[in-house]
């Protein structure tokens, strides 16, 4: 099993961690509304998807 032989350093950690980012949502405009929403989800503001309603809002 491998084990590291040094501790490493809080600068490397660091540096290294650094690299883990949290993406931002990707936002579309509805076809219908126009209000921002997530893409391939019903809009939560008029309930429709694909230009048919599945939700009753």
């Amino acid at each position: 099993m491998a084990v590291p032989k040094r501790k490493m350093s809080r600068s490397n950690t660091r540096s290294r961690r650094a690299q883990w980012k949290a993406t931002a949502v990707t936002l579309t405009p509805c076809p219908r509304c126009r209000q921002p929403k997530q893409p391939h989800i019903a809009c939560p503001t008029c309930g429709t998807y694909d230009g048919r309603q599945v939700l009753a809002v």
